[in-house]
């Protein structure tokens, strides 16, 4: 069995469906062994760092390994911007690339990355952006490596692993002699009952005093599976439910105890329920930026901090909890829910502010264009249950996490705190294959989308149909925004754009060109009808600014600080 064979063999063991990758001479074997694999369905990009963003797509919602694969030298640095979204977003991907000829080192052979006499250090790149990279000296040690990797992928707080392959072990006669399976043994992260029974005291003295208690959920909540335990916590316990834009929909968000988003783009609901909030309870979440209006110095302030999550550093970070549990989300709130149960009677129902949101009249500043804010509330009402609605970086995700209610059933994701342009425009193929069940709609920008929607292709040619709207403003909206905020001049952020629509249709898709709420409406339940992929290039206007606030007491008070912040610099 050569080297390849037995990676795949590997992978197969240990369920892997699908492998994303970039073609080249270094990753030869391992394309044809893929091949001839009757479990893994191999899917080859135009480019490798829509495979590594593939990846995480397919390991988003599943949980499952997901799997990347490049050439030597560029091929395999094109995996990087993947490998570092798995890592800030806590996605389990397995990425190997091929290594140039060991006897070669430090020659400058083709692709060498050795680091060593002027050529780059590729150990040193995979280490810095995953949880760990080996390199494979021996064919003998390939299952035992792989082995190891994919367990460090799944283990704790999931992230990327990497392999590198030199051409030297995919040589003739070079084979692997041992085959065995590869096993998976991950244990779970569990909470430890002592400190689960000291916040149940907590949480019980706090209720019984009559002293306000939230929740706020991340996306940690929604990747264990934790909604029904949640929900469970929230109803019995009379607890206002918030979520960061990673953890919308973990419970439906037309539940009576849900009051929406916290975060400086979020729903004034949620900022009034946490700033009345005298215990704070946060699920999975990693209490990065945009959730605490830039690392806000006050925003516990005069709150107590309970803190769940499955990574220790997270306690280490901006907000020290002032009772922290390391585990899992879902076996965390079950054991809390259980504990504290038998410390708390009947609690009188909790009163959720109305989210202002769901009724606010958008006014149209053209008669033209589409305002934004329409547009995401038109994909919020057809988005057909079960659905997947990505969210790629941009002004698009303020519009798409303000009005889209994200209903039980449904998953909601926007680019993490690595935050690439594109991560989801080529990320939505690897959750649609993943979940072929599912409808995924991307909702990304014209810049998004023109940095590599090129993958549309890779779309067709494998009959993947996902469905990309694209907000389509000829300009880089959010820089522009942050120019005129910081410099009070804007430059260099606007384009012109080709009729995505009829490039999509150029590819072999279907593409729509829509102007009007109308038109929209009426192409995306086209879109949804005809199961292809689509691109809809819906034009709206550059006048609408998102939802924001700087502060969480508010948009004025957050216009009156930086006015402050102005004038004492």
């Amino acid at each position: 069995m050569k080297v390849y064979e037995a990676i795949v063999k590997g992978l197969e063991d240990v369920g892997v469906r699908a492998a994303f990758g970039g073609a080249g001479e270094n990753a030869a074997g391992l394309m044809l062994a893929l091949k001839h694999s009757p479990r893994i369905r191999p899917i080859i990009t135009r480019h490798e760092q829509a495979a590594s963003f593939m990846a995480c797509g397919y390991a988003m919602f599943t949980g499952e390994l997901g799997f990347c694969f490049a050439t030597a030298g560029p091929g395999a640095f094109n995996l990087f911007s993947g490998l570092a979204m798995a890592m800030s977003d806590s996605y389990p991907v397995l990425a190997v690339s091929g290594y140039a000829p060991r006897k070669w080192r430090g020659w400058g052979s083709l692709n060498e990355t050795s680091g060593v006499n002027g050529t780059p250090d590729s150990q040193a790149m995979f280490a810095a952006t995953t949880k760990k990279s080996y390199l494979l000296e021996d064919a003998a040690d390939t299952f035992d490596v792989l082995e190891e990797a994919v367990n460090v992928a799944l283990a704790g707080r999931p992230g990327p692993v990497h392999i590198h392959v030199p051409l030297d072990l995919t040589e003739p006669g070079v084979e692997v002699e041992q085959a065995r399976p590869v096993r998976l043994d991950v244990a779970p992260v569990r909470p430890d009952p002592a400190r689960v029974e000291e916040i149940a005291s907590v949480l019980a003295q706090a209720i019984g005093d009559g002293r306000r208690v939230v929740a706020l959920a991340g996306f940690g909540a929604v990747r264990s599976g934790a909604g029904p335990e949640i929900k469970r916590f929230i109803e019995r316990f009379q607890i206002p439910l918030l979520t960061t834009l990673d953890g919308k929909g973990v419970v439906s968000e037309r539940h009576p105890l849900s009051a929406g988003v916290f975060a400086d783009s979020g729903h004034a609901a949620a900022w009034k329920t946490f700033r009345e909030a005298d215990v704070v309870v946060c699920i999975g979440n990693s209490l990065n930026q945009h959730a605490t209006f830039n690392y806000r110095d006050d925003l516990f302030d005069g709150k107590l901090l309970i803190y769940v999550n499955i990574s220790e550093t997270e306690f280490r970070k901006a907000y020290p909890p002032d009772h922290a549990l390391l585990s899992d989300a879902r076996p965390a709130v079950a054991a809390i829910t259980d504990a504290l149960e038998r410390k708390v009677g009947e609690v009188p129902p909790a009163a959720v502010e109305s989210r202002d949101y769901e009724f606010r009249h958008i006014t149209r500043l053209t008669k033209e264009l589409i305002h934004p804010g329409e547009l995401a509330q038109a994909i919020g009402r057809l988005l057909p249950d079960g659905g997947v609605l990505l969210a790629d970086a941009g002004a698009h995700l303020a519009w798409l996490g303000y009005y889209v209610d994200v209903e039980e059933g449904q998953n909601f994701r926007k680019a993490g705190s690595f935050g690439p342009m594109a991560g989801h425009v080529n990320g939505a193929i690897g959750v649609k294959v993943a979940q072929p069940e599912r409808t995924v709609v991307v909702g990304c920008g014209d810049g998004c989308y023109s940095l590599s929607g090129f993958e549309l292709m890779t779309a067709i040619e494998h009959d993947i149909p996902v469905i990309w709207i694209i907000f389509n403003d000829g300009e880089f909206k959010l820089i522009k925004l942050y120019q005129l905020s910081a410099y009070l001049e804007s430059g260099l952020v606007e384009f012109d754009n080709p009729d995505f629509a009829a490039y999509a249709r150029a590819c072999g898709a279907d593409g729509h060109r829509v102007e009007t709420i109308e038109q929209f409406e009426e192409a995306f339940r086209a879109a949804l009808a005809a199961n292809r992929p689509t691109v809809i290039d819906a034009r709206i206007t550059r006048w609408a600014v998102p939802h924001y606030s700087p502060s969480p007491d508010g948009v004025i008070a957050g216009l009156v600080e930086i006015i402050e912040d102005r004038l004492r610099g």
